[in-house]
């Protein structure tokens, strides 16, 4: 398996823990004993984690450990019953999901959620909403300002698309790609929003081998390129610890422990709950 280099991991003053490199820059993600509850059943209780600016970051777990739900709550598709959600230091209590949005929050879902009716392009051109901007009477009527934006939208769509060799695919209808290849247009078409935090919920699922190992580098290539935060849920051990910089465990929906991929892969309380029913080699 190809080895990546990852920051070492320091304590901020909170004593979170985030790569070196992020030390001085306001923190993605903060969340603070966030939690909440349905029907008094506390689902997810005092989840406390932090996300560097360039981190890629990892939240694992057995299956119903509030992994979703916390995704969920970041999101704001539900609203936490207690605590408090800092996007770039930004308090986010009271935003809707679309607030969210535009303030850099981006993800993709366990259950593909595309456009199938459309084509790969026309999905990509939909993550651009909040940035393509041109007037009703320029959009009624095709005026030059409204052809200006289609050719800038069609071209940055085409880069995006080039991230996963996926150009040539452009005008075929989502719904008739591989399994894989729609796993990777949904990380294209949420990039598309220009996210400060990239939200992957089990990106490999369904993935043979080979496309899980092209997805680590290209995850770490999204990183790079775009300098963006990725925070990902995912049962792949071998991509987790791959690339993973800080990594987050729940069960019950508490967490266990936090801490690098070498310090989870050897916390007892983790083996025992999870990482002993969840090989390595899958």
């Amino acid at each position: 398996m190809k080895e990546f280099q990852k920051g070492k991991m320091v304590p901020m003053p909170s004593t979170a823990l985030i790569p070196e490199r992020d030390l001085g820059k306001i923190p993605v993600l903060e969340c603070l004993h966030l939690g909440i509850e349905f029907g008094g059943l506390k689902a997810v209780d005092d989840f406390n984690f932090t996300v560097g600016k360039t981190e890629i970051a990892g939240l694992i777990g057995p299956n119903g450990a509030g992994k979703t739900t916390v995704f969920n709550m970041l999101t704001r598709v539900y609203n936490p019953t207690h605590g408090t959600i800092m996007i770039d230091g930004q308090d986010t209590t009271g935003k809707t999901t679309v607030q969210l949005s535009k303030m850099g929050v981006a993800r993709t879902f366990q259950n593909i959620r595309l456009f199938t009716d459309m084509t790969v392009e026309d999905n990509v051109r939909v993550g651009m909403h909040n940035q393509v901007r041109y007037s009703t009477v320029s959009g009624i009527f095709r005026l030059p300002p409204f052809w200006k934006k289609e050719k800038e939208s069609h071209n940055k769509a085409m880069e995006l698309l080039s991230i996963f060799d996926m150009q040539d695919l452009a005008d075929v209808k989502a719904g008739n790609l591989p399994y894989g290849a729609q796993r990777r247009l949904e990380i294209v078409r949420a990039l598309a929003t220009e996210p400060k935090l990239l939200l992957l919920d089990e990106p490999a699922a369904g993935m043979n081998p080979n496309e899980t190992a092209d997805l680590m580098e290209n995850i770490v290539k999204i990183r790079d390129e775009f300098q963006i935060a990725v925070l990902l849920i995912e049962h792949d051990m071998k991509l987790v610890m791959g690339i993973c910089e800080g990594i987050c465990v729940l069960n019950f929906g508490k967490i266990i422990a936090k801490g690098t991929a070498e310090e989870i892969q050897s916390n007892p309380e983790v083996i025992k709950a999870y990482l002993g029913n969840n090989s390595m080699e899958g």
